[in-house]
């Protein structure tokens, strides 16, 4: 597989190296403490995510760094680096006291119940903010001029909100921005223009008198101007019931522009702008799919209507599609991406001849314009993480065999990626939503190897510029100090999975820990002592099943890959082997596509090792 590397320029590494010493001069640890005091004390939080988390009692190193969305430069020194409190439910104006977190550089307030002016200082309270997500709030008002001081942004996100009057036309000095979102507001007039051709039409959408380029020019507005003074002349000796005629049908016609844009789908205006494109070809990698152009994809998916989306995530959004015959796939709209069409085509090729058991098939590819569209074959049951958290009221609790089959199959596909498949894959984003489930609630991992189709910001070799780690519990501790992927760091998230599946526990916020616990699944699972603890911890609907013992070694298996150093966890197909070992009464076996790798070991190591620990905690 060509591995694009996302190199940066002497200059970006000089001004990250010079923006880290500048916050290194920042004071830190007694502000920092100060400035959560102050953010928490001045939103309402109905769900107590911090009041259950934000514990300011505790003075020991580091220890708002386990605070429930707080991302620290160390995690034992009390330096703010992110704040992320998304879907949260907090109510309240924006949180001035945040500009005492000196170092912070990422800031996601997004999905909650904010309301008021953004500061209009707001430069000043975010010297150095990279990421900037008010999202899908109630912030009123108009945009500040100031943002256009914040010269670190990359990105920025406003959209889902009422916001009003014109975008600062400053903004467009923001060399190093390279997402930007105001859709779904109440803005009027021009425009900025960015050096980033890449924002388009799709960023502004939703806005009742937005123009320019990439929307229709500004002088329509006079054009119909104009228009009105002709059709004025031209009725102005009519008599007055006519007049009350014209007005009738002029708000009538109104009514009727207005509802056609209320049906527009919310956010598909990129994919109604590719209408007029024809001839685009999908590139299919098996035969036994009809060949299709992309306006069958777009028919597929009624124009990528918001209503067939099923699930988005850093890598993209995914569609439902129907085809004509109703084959039913899953189409991916990828992120934008700087990559060339020639590096994508590249890795196209390449990732449609992986093909393994426990992998997404990919089926085929296309490009529109700047479009990257991905085709996969359709996972009817959706992600392990809905199917084992989101459990209404009388639905089947996941029983254990199945869980057992889907950790054993999921493990395999990720040590085929490992060990097995050539060039070797690091997926960097494993989570219980990666993982698909088709018809027979076989586990399909997602995305890999999408890693490197992905915006520079918006990979872990950034994490210092964009303060992005992923989804938060999956992340292995060491990312943070190396800003480096490796297959261990797999190892880690893949940890936390098998811990969810026995557990039964969402990766934060963690229902059985006691009142007072401030970490999420991995941090409450690794400071449990006694095998009693260890015992307690395990999902109450799988025990007394007749399946206590495997239960028990099936969770010392996860523990034991997520251990805070990467040298003691295990590979993928030790990992594999240990759950095939436990599963073999169940007849889950099948021929082994897995051929035995060289550097993975030997499956009685990791036995020994759990051993050994063992008997270190009860010394």
């Amino acid at each position: 597989m060509k591995m694009v590397m996302n190199c940066q320029p002497l200059s970006v590494v000089l001004i990250g190296v010079s923006l880290w010493m500048l916050l290194s001069l920042s004071y830190g640890t007694d502000t920092d403490i100060y400035c959560l005091r102050r953010v928490k004390d001045s939103l309402e939080d109905p769900y107590g995510y911090l009041n259950s988390s934000w514990d300011f009692n505790n003075k020991t190193e580091g220890f708002i760094c386990k605070f429930t969305g707080i991302d620290c430069w160390h995690p034992d020194e009390n330096r703010v680096l992110n704040i992320r409190l998304s879907d949260m439910g907090l109510k309240g104006q924006f949180p001035h006291g945040i500009e005492n977190c000196s170092s912070l550089t990422g800031l996601d307030l997004s999905s909650n119940k904010l309301f008021g002016n953004i500061p209009q200082d707001i430069s000043t309270i975010l010297k150095f903010v990279t990421t900037l997500d008010l999202s899908s709030n109630n912030f009123s008002g108009q945009i500040p001029v100031s943002l256009s001081n914040c010269s670190y942004l990359n990105s920025l996100k406003l959209d889902h909100n009422r916001l009003s009057g014109p975008i600062p036309a400053e903004l467009g000095l923001l060399g190093r921005l390279k997402a930007f979102s105001v859709a779904n507001n109440l803005l009027t007039g021009q425009v900025p223009r960015f050096s980033n051709s890449s924002i388009g039409a799709d960023s502004y959408s939703n806005n009742p008198g937005l123009c320019g380029t990439p929307l229709d020019a500004c002088q329509a507005a006079v054009k119909k101007s104009h228009t009105a003074v002709i059709v004025g002349a031209a009725v102005g000796g009519v008599t007055l019931s006519a007049i009350g005629v014209g007005i009738f049908m002029m708000f009538f016609l109104r009514r009727v522009v207005v509802r056609k844009k209320e049906e527009d789908p919310e956010g598909n205006k990129w994919a109604k702008s590719l209408k007029g494109v024809k001839g685009i070809k999908v590139s299919m990698f098996e035969k036994s799919v009809p060949k299709m152009k992309f306006n069958d994809l777009m028919k597929a998916t009624d124009n990528f209507n918001k209503d067939n989306i099923i699930g988005s995530g850093r890598t993209g959004t995914m569609y439902k599609a129907v085809l004509d015959d109703g084959t039913v796939l899953m189409v991916k709209r990828l992120q934008e991406s700087q990559h060339s069409e020639k590096e994508f085509l590249s890795e196209m090729a390449t990732l449609g001849s992986v093909k393994s058991r426990n992998l997404v098939p990919l089926l085929g590819f296309c490009v529109a314009k700047k479009e990257r569209i991905l085709v996969y074959t359709n996972m009817p049951n959706g992600t392990l993480h809905d199917q084992l958290h989101l459990v209404a009221n009388g639905d089947k609790v996941m029983e254990w065999p199945l869980r057992l089959k889907i950790g054993i199959g999921a493990a395999r596909g990720l040590a085929w990626l490992h060990h097995t498949c050539n060039p070797r894959i690091i997926h960097r984003n494993i989570s219980s939503k990666c993982i698909l489930l088709d018809a027979d609630f076989e586990p399909k991992i997602s995305d890999f190897g999408l890693a490197r189709l992905m915006n520079p910001i918006d990979t872990h070799l950034s994490t210092f510029v964009n303060g992005e780690f992923g989804d938060l519990g999956y992340v292995a501790p060491e990312y943070a100090r190396t800003l480096v992927a490796t297959p261990k760091g797999d190892v880690f998230s893949f940890g936390t999975v098998l811990l969810e599946l026995v557990t039964g526990e969402r990766p934060t916020n963690v229902s059985k820990a006691p009142e007072n616990f401030k970490g999420n699944l991995v941090e409450w699972i690794t400071q449990l002592s006694s095998n009693s603890e260890l015992r307690d911890a395990i999902d109450k609907s799988l025990v007394g099943t007749g399946a206590d013992g495997e239960l028990f070694q099936f969770l010392k298996i996860a523990r034991n890959c997520v251990v805070s150093n990467p040298k003691e966890r295990p590979t993928m197909f030790e990992v594999y082997q240990l759950l095939r070992a436990i599963g073999e009464r169940y007849n889950f076996t099948i021929e082994d596509e897995i051929l035995i790798p060289s550097d993975a070991g030997d499956a009685d190591y990791l036995e020994e090792l759990i051993v050994a620990r063992e008997v270190k905690q009860s010394n």
